[in-house]
């Protein structure tokens, strides 16, 4: 354990993953305590609560580390984002996308030893509509399909994500989308949905964007334009490979900045949680993330 390390605020979501964020918790604590790390549990009740036990952390010198899923993490981040301040997650979620792609370990014990052996580097975060994000900021399709799965309490862990696109697809009619980046020429498409991505991963797997990458400061915007259903139904498990990519209905550009509006309302989802509606302006903000993550053979 590094002499210099901060005490830890733990923000435990406990109903993240079904209510199994606790377990996480248990083991990853044990390991804490057999390092003699110094550290404390807050158990949250709103995203709200969140931000604020971060803001606590920040004030009396803990490093906030989230307890749970993409959408804890996120809650967390957005109150203290661009400040330079070093946070931690134990990922405890139903998809954890975003530790999947960075390479924090999913097992509590694991990541638990990362937080006190690891190394901080600085990532890029997404904005959308003044709000920060993690990951993918996606609408369309994908707003009917984050809602069902968010509805969905019977199913845990990444399979949720596929049964919502599903029942999402009966239902699904196209929509067209307006996208305008500077720079470039505005362009529209009639379709299935848009993902502004910072990262590469959404959905428990689905690797949208396989290309994206958190410090270069550009968002991999994917466009799905129309196709049949059964289409749509044949390529999703090709998502959790990125190969779906090289389809001919499916583009992707690389922006720092893009707005979106579409010729009916949707919500707009990042990290598994509403975050705004459109329309929508998403820009990059360039190394305004500093976390915790493991020490690799090439660091």
């Amino acid at each position: 354990m590094s002499q210099d390390q901060l005490p830890l605020l733990l923000i435990l979501n406990p109903t993240a993953a079904g209510g199994g964020s606790e377990r996480v918790l248990d083991e990853a604590a044990q390991v804490l305590e057999e390092s003699g790390a110094a550290f404390r549990v807050a158990r949250t009740e709103s995203p709200e609560e969140v931000a604020t036990l971060a803001r606590s952390a920040v004030q009396s010198g803990e490093m906030p580390v989230a307890v749970g899923g993409d959408g804890t993490l996120a809650c967390l981040v957005r109150e203290i984002a661009g400040e330079g301040i070093c946070v931690g997650l134990i990922p405890a979620g139903r998809g954890n996308d975003f530790a999947r792609v960075v390479g924090i370990p999913t097992n509590p014990r694991e990541a638990a030893r990362m937080l006190l052996e690891g190394k901080d580097v600085l990532l890029d975060l997404g904005e959308a509509n003044g709000k920060p994000f993690l990951g993918i900021a996606s609408f369309g399709f994908d707003s009917d399909a984050n809602r069902i799965a968010n509805e969905t309490k019977l199913i845990r862990g990444s399979l949720v994500y596929v049964y919502a696109a599903i029942r999402a697809l009966i239902s699904w009619t196209p929509a067209r989308f307006e996208l305008a980046s500077p720079g470039t020429p505005d362009r529209a498409f009639t379709g299935w949905s848009v993902a502004i991505a910072n990262n590469q991963a959404y959905g428990g797997g689905m690797f949208i964007a396989p290309d994206a990458d958190l410090q270069d400061g550009l968002f991999d915007v994917v466009t799905i334009a129309g196709t049949r259903k059964l289409r749509f139904l044949g390529a999703m498990p090709r998502l959790f490979k990125g190969t779906h990519v090289q389809d001919a209905e499916i583009e992707v550009v690389r922006t720092a900045e893009i707005r979106v509006s579409s010729d009916r309302p949707f919500d707009v989802y990042a990290d598994g949680d509403l975050l705004t509606q459109l329309p929508v302006t998403a820009r990059v903000l360039p190394s305004a993330l500093k976390i915790r993550v493991p020490v690799t053979g090439d660091s």
